[in-house]
Formats: C-alpha cells, structure tokens, sequence
C-alpha cells in the first residue's frame, strides 16, 4: 500500500494481503466489498442499514418488494441478497441513488436486472453516461449501459409511499457532488444521507463532478435542520449515526476548511500546507479511514 493511505472502510490488513489488494484506492474498496461480510443493523419500523458493499445501503422491506436506498458495488449481489432475505421476501421492487458514484450505485445493473425502477437525480444520471477520471481514486469510470442506468430521473424533491412508510427524497446544492439527494423515512424518522456525511471519516468530496468543502458544510448543515433528536441516521459511510454526530461531522468540517483557508491565504502551497498537519489533532478520531488527513487537507485545500 503506498504511504499515507489508510486501510479502505472495513477492510482488515490481513484481508488486504490474503487478496494481494494494494493496486489502487478503487480496487482495494472493490476487494473489500468481495470479501465481505455485509453486515446487517436494524434501525426502526423494519428499516435496515447493510454496512460493507462499499456505500451503506437502506432497505425497507414490504409486501411489494424492498425499497432499497443506493445499490452498492455489484461484486457484493450475493451477499447483498442473502442480508435482504434475512429481513424480508421479495424482489427489490425500488431504489434511489442518493449519487452517481460506484460504490453506491454499481449494483444498479443487477438490481434493474432483477426488475426494479431506480430513482435518480438529473445530473447524476448524466455523470453515469460520462467518462470520469477521478485522481484520487486511481480510477476513470466508464459510461454505464443503459440497463444499469436510473430509470426515473427527477430534477425536484419527491414524496412516495412504499412498504406503509412515507419517504421524502430531497435534493441538496452542490455539496459532495452536484447530483446528490437525500432520502427521509417519515414514520420511523430515518434519515438517509449518501456520502454528505461520513460518521466518524473525513469525506472524500468529488471536485471533478461539483462538490467542494462549502457545499459539503451545507450539506451537513441541511442534515441537521432536517432532523429531530430522535432521528436515526444512514450514513454514507461509517456507522449508524444521530443528530449529534451529525453536529459533530459538521463541526469537524468547519475546523478544517478554517484551518487550510488560513494557511492558503498566507502564501501556503498545498505541499506547505500539507506539512503543517491542520488535521494532526483529530486523525485519530477522523482519519481512521480511506481519506487520510493529508488527503482531506488536499481536498479542502482546493476549495478554499
């Protein structure tokens, strides 16, 4: 593994070496999502949380089929399978991309293959017919075929009624990317966010695609106005959170945009920058995985 990358998500040091993972960010989040496991957390009103195919995926079972909150990366079908068979029975009848990026919407092949309708926003459905070479991960992502693109594309907020449970789909300004939505259960006051929050991991924030380090703290900042003490959240990344570790991301955010702009605004270059460590002081807590504090002072860097 080259210096200064930390370990992708859930993935152990062992399973890297068993698999011989080491060649790109990209294919390291692939090799994790193959090994497994995906662990299921049950939240409230039959609502689930599938942790480890990449992206964290939301499934709400139902008499119609699940609803199904991001897709994950597709290596992960089976064992995304078995987790749903475990909650519920019935084929995937729906899903929403909360974005266009693979490792929340590449199981969106086999999902419409299965015969379900993916909801989308407009300009992440573009991104999914883009070539995009994204640096970061060491990766350029190629068109999607169309069976494996988001069949209901909505370019304002959406209110549906699945499984007995009212769900608003909300979009966000630019924040991580520019496509991103949110999706709120109402009844059991579930709030999934994609990748606007990373409980517990500095973020990746997508500037190829129009995200920056401003819009990611909106973005957090629309989080917790849209939630009440008791909301669970699903986050993009990391464990099942609450408003109070939404607070906390959010804050994290702000301390270290304010920290790079300062040393930006002095002359710093991004080497200098880097040198300085803004982040020392809460790697421990925040850099624990795929985003390094050196990374995430790269990122915020950019923006400011």
């Amino acid at each position: 593994m080259r210096a200064g990358r930390s370990l992708p998500f859930v993935m152990s040091a062992a399973v890297l070496i068993a698999t011989g993972a080491f060649a790109s960010p990209y294919s390291d989040i692939n090799a994790a999502a193959k090994a497994g496991p995906i662990k299921t957390h049950r939240l409230r009103g039959g609502i689930a949380m599938l942790e480890g195919s990449g992206g964290n995926i939301t499934a709400l079972p139902g008499r119609n089929g699940f609803f199904l909150v991001d897709t994950g990366i597709a290596v992960s079908k089976p064992m995304i399978l078995a987790s749903l068979r475990a909650i519920g029975s019935g084929k995937i009848r729906l899903a929403v991309d909360t974005h266009w990026h693979w490792d929340h919407a590449d199981g969106n092949g086999w999902v419409r293959a299965q015969g379900a309708s993916i909801i989308a926003d407009r300009v992440a459905v573009q991104r999914l017919k883009q070539t995009i070479r994204v640096v970061e991960w060491e990766n350029t992502f190629r068109p999607k075929p169309k069976i494996a693109l988001p069949d209901i594309v909505i370019t304002g907020d959406r209110t549906l009624r699945e499984n007995g449970e009212t769900i608003r789909i909300r979009h966000y300004r630019h924040g991580h990317t520019d496509g991103d939505m949110s999706v709120y259960f109402v009844n059991a006051d579930v709030l999934a966010t994609g990748d606007t929050f990373w409980n517990g991991q500095y973020p990746f924030i997508d500037y190829v695609t129009g995200g920056s380090i401003d819009g990611a703290i909106a973005a957090a900042n629309a989080n917790i106005a849209m939630a009440t003490r008791r909301t669970i959240f699903v986050p993009g990344h990391g464990p099942v959170g609450d408003r109070a570790s939404q607070i906390a991301f959010r804050d994290m955010l702000v301390t270290v945009r304010n920290r790079v702009a300062a040393l930006k605004h002095r002359g710093m270059t991004l080497a200098e920058a880097k040198a300085a460590k803004p982040t020392e002081d809460l790697d421990a807590k925040w850099g624990r995985s795929v985003i390094s504090g050196s990374l995430f002072t790269a990122l915020v860097y950019r923006g400011v």
